[in-house]
């Protein structure tokens, strides 16, 4: 293994990155020198690069490794299509039917011979890690958001979108993080409204139409308005859709629970 012993000094990039470390970290797909110095900024071979460290580097994590039940789950996607609010409120039951989905995308730069956007449905958002039948996990999941919803300590449950934005890739643009970040401070910060969701006519999924304090444009929270050609949106809503449709029904057997009811559906 290779050891850094040099100080490395980052960079704030996004939230939790704003560490440097004395001893060592553990570099994934990150380009490193003749002179074992690590270039966070070159992409030559992936874009894909991570970087990990202790928990102990972070000043108030949890020694015990444990908590309470959350107050909030966040399914993480990355839609290179367009399609995805960056922010919907599932109901229990299509928290199931995403959560079995486990939909996202692989784009340009992720994986070697990935030249366009690739639709990715990895159950329960980790299908390679599972030793069980997904639906195990998705009824165990489902038996937790029902109980505390029964003892009036209701889960929300979202999907935040961080993929693209005005177009599907090639053509719109990667969600700014700025963005997401309002979002997820409008999550925990529970300034959103329930009376003012808007829902999609096809997937179902309710989306705001505002984040309080209007930090959020309403057209990137609407992604149909963000589009210039409203019926390009429309078709390609229609096919992704279908993608769902179709890489759902290997869970409709008998001896399962059936949601999807609670997935998308196509106009008649």
């Amino acid at each position: 293994m290779l050891k850094l012993i040099q100080r490395l000094k980052c960079k704030p990039l996004f939230f939790f990155s704003y560490f440097c470390v004395d001893d060592f970290i553990l570099l994934v797909s990150i380009f490193i020198s003749l002179s074992f110095s690590p270039d966070y900024y070159n992409v030559a071979k992936t874009e894909n690069g991570r970087v990990s460290y202790p928990l102990s580097f972070i000043d108030n994590y949890e020694t015990s490794g444990g908590g309470c039940h959350p107050k909030n789950i966040i399914f993480l996607t990355c839609d290179a299509f367009g399609i995805f609010p960056p922010i919907s409120l599932l109901t229990s039951k299509q928290a199931i039917y995403y959560f079995l989905s486990g939909y996202t995308s692989k784009v340009a730069g992720t994986e070697r011979g990935v030249t366009e956007p690739q639709a990715v449905f990895s159950s329960c958002f980790g299908e390679a890690f599972l030793t069980l039948h997904p639906s195990k996990y998705a009824d165990l999941l489902s038996q937790k958001l029902d109980h505390f919803e029964s003892i009036n300590e209701k889960i929300n449950v979202y999907l935040v979108n961080t993929g693209w934005i005005g177009g599907a890739y090639g053509v719109g643009k990667r969600m700014n993080i700025k963005d997401t970040r309002a979002c997820i401070d409008a999550i925990f910060n529970g300034t959103i409204v329930p009376d003012a969701l808007e829902v999609d006519p096809v997937f179902g999924i309710s989306f705001p139409k505002c984040i309080v304090g209007n930090t959020v444009p309403p057209h990137v929270l609407n992604p149909r308005e963000s589009w210039a050609d409203k019926a390009a949106y429309d078709e390609q809503r229609i096919k992704l859709a279908d993608m769902f449709i179709n890489n759902y029904a290997k869970f409709i057997d008998v001896g399962f629970t059936d949601y999807s009811a609670y997935g998308p559906h196509l106009p008649k």
